[in-house]
């Protein structure tokens, strides 16, 4: 019988989650029951403190998992970053697997400059998140992804390319800095060099020489060189990832 009942709760749960009418602005709350509202907003109040206001109801923004209104899909991303404090994240693709990206609260306070789509896209980044459905997120990687695109052969092979030039880029970030440092280690070592002749007094036909910044110059050249590189197979990398990540939404 406690099975059963069981068994019951849980259908009813998944049933409660697949009847969120996202054609209507709504807040859902970690308890997984919905809000619905004609106007849902996010301000600060007079004492400086954020709230999200569903009509007139008001809710601390930390009780709510998402939320939508005419501005787009918000996650909060409380759980899935450093100290655990309230953010919230705009949804940016949406399918079976959803991309959000992190946005400061300031933009709530405007006319939201920030659209995901006015530029080029942007790099994969810490701010960017992912989930599937209304499941809790998870930072966009590698190493969470791979798990959830097992069942998609073909996002897998393009995830582990995306792999690949995340690993290659670091590794042409790391000769860049090396780079860099030994070209400041190569400027200092080199300092301002002081020849004296071995006749006359103090001071008579001393020849003070500037440092040959030319090893410098070249240690720097490699590091511009590795860094443009570390830049563009990250790119490279980026587009491998929304590829994968399209495929698994057809």
């Amino acid at each position: 019988m406690k099975k059963m009942l069981m068994v019951v709760m849980a259908c009813y749960g998944l049933t409660a989650r697949a009847q969120v009418h996202e054609s209507r602005n709504f807040l859902y709350l970690n308890s997984d029951s919905v809000i619905y509202a004609k106007r849902i907003t996010l301000r600060p109040d007079f004492a400086g403190f954020w709230q999200l206001r569903a009509d007139s109801r008001r809710v601390a923004p930390e009780q709510v998992k998402f939320f939508s209104n005419e501005n787009g899909f918000f996650a909060n991303t409380r759980r899935v970053t450093f100290g655990y404090t309230t953010e919230f994240a705009e949804r940016i693709v949406e399918g079976k697997i959803n991309i959000y990206q992190e946005i400061p609260y300031d933009q709530f306070l405007y006319d939201r400059y920030y659209r995901y789509g006015d530029g080029p896209g942007p790099v994969v980044n810490f701010r960017m998140f992912y989930n599937k459905g209304f499941e809790n997120l998870k930072k966009l990687n590698y190493r969470n992804l791979k798990t959830d695109m097992i069942d998609n052969p073909e996002s897998m092979d393009m995830l582990k390319s995306y792999k690949k030039s995340i690993n290659t880029s670091r590794m042409l970030y790391t000769a860049a800095g090396a780079s860099f440092v030994a070209g400041i280690i190569s400027f200092l070592a080199q300092g301002n060099e002081v020849e004296k002749p071995s006749g006359g007094g103090f001071g008579h036909g001393m020849n003070i020489k500037g440092p040959n910044i030319t090893t410098s110059l070249v240690f720097w050249g490699l590091a511009a060189g590795f860094g443009v590189g570390g830049f563009a197979v990250q790119r490279s990398g980026s587009r491998h990832l929304e590829n994968a990540i399209d495929v698994y939404n057809r």
